[in-house]
């Protein structure tokens, strides 16, 4: 008899854990590693404040500054294409505190075009900009595969409008991964406009202020005491429900030219057995083959 109010006991206070059970969103640092903030997340924080600003036509031009440089990416041409697919490649430009990217050139491979055009100042005492060139991947980090510490030409700065190549370095080696093609030309502080510096806001959008931004926090609703719960037992507290949008229908994760190059590359290996890893990889093929790899090792 004791036996069965034991076991009854603990069934009853593990319905009572999961009456009690916390619905909802879980919070953006979630499992992430606190730590001080790198370089590239202060240059991508501040980018993201100076776009705002210009969208709100905020246009002050800033103390020390020799100018206006217009940098235009216009392709590439690259040694050698990474992976089992064409890479999908896009260009970031760091000159000074300032960071800019192209869009990404899908299946651009060995030669992506961007024609992409950017505007910034130009530091006192800044001759020079730093070029990496990453290919986009969909599920892993994106490959850094290309770089160049670029000079600004002087007939650059002189007025004239500069069209020069300059090489890459990569894994082949120092200024043995290609080249980019960019278009530069400047502008003095001397000759610039004189609404360059001063603010310039539309009469219909206001000064956005750069302010801590504050949620409001979802209020909790106490769900009542289901039939047969016992006396005294505290009711479950869940989150409102949050309307999730509607997936739209993926196609599918592979093709047949994928899934027959895998096999091409492990004939030993079942058809089945393939499948299903790549599947597991969401067809990502240079996963898979890694994972074919250490299969075959064991």
């Amino acid at each position: 008899m004791t036996v069965y109010h034991h076991s009854q006991n603990k069934m009853s206070a593990s319905t009572n854990r999961r009456n009690q059970v916390m619905v909802g969103e879980l919070p953006n640092d979630f499992l992430r590693i606190s730590g001080q903030p790198t370089q590239m997340m202060e240059d991508e924080r501040i980018a993201q404040i100076l776009q705002a600003q210009q969208q709100a036509g905020v246009g002050m031009m800033p103390a020390n500054i020799a100018g206006r440089l217009s940098i235009t990416v216009v392709q590439a041409k690259l040694a050698k294409n990474y992976g089992l697919t064409k890479m999908d490649p896009y260009c970031r430009i760091r000159l000074g505190h300032t960071v800019f990217e192209t869009p990404t050139a899908s299946n651009g491979a060995k030669n992506p075009r961007w024609n992409k055009t950017v505007q910034t100042y130009l530091p006192n005492g800044v001759d020079s900009m730093y070029i990496e060139i990453f290919d986009e991947r969909s599920f892993t980090v994106d490959d850094r595969i290309a770089w160049a510490h670029v000079t600004i030409p002087a007939s650059a700065l002189n007025g004239d409008t500069s069209d020069d190549w300059y090489p890459l370095s990569g894994r082949q080696g120092d200024e043995k991964e290609g080249m980019v093609n960019l278009v530069m030309s400047f502008t003095a502080a001397a000759d610039m406009p004189a609404s360059a510096f001063t603010y310039t806001t539309p009469a219909f959008q206001p000064v956005p202020t750069m302010m801590p931004m504050y949620y409001p926090a979802v209020q909790p609703v106490v769900v009542g005491v289901t039939p047969g719960m016992q006396t005294g037992v505290q009711p479950g507290m869940v989150y409102p429900q949050q309307m999730v949008p509607q997936q739209q229908p993926r196609g599918p994760l592979y093709t047949e030219q994928d899934l027959q190059q895998v096999k091409d590359m492990f004939p030993n290996m079942e058809e089945e057995v393939v499948k299903s890893v790549l599947e597991a990889n969401r067809g990502n093929k240079d996963a898979t083959i890694n994972s074919l790899l250490s299969m075959n090792s064991d």
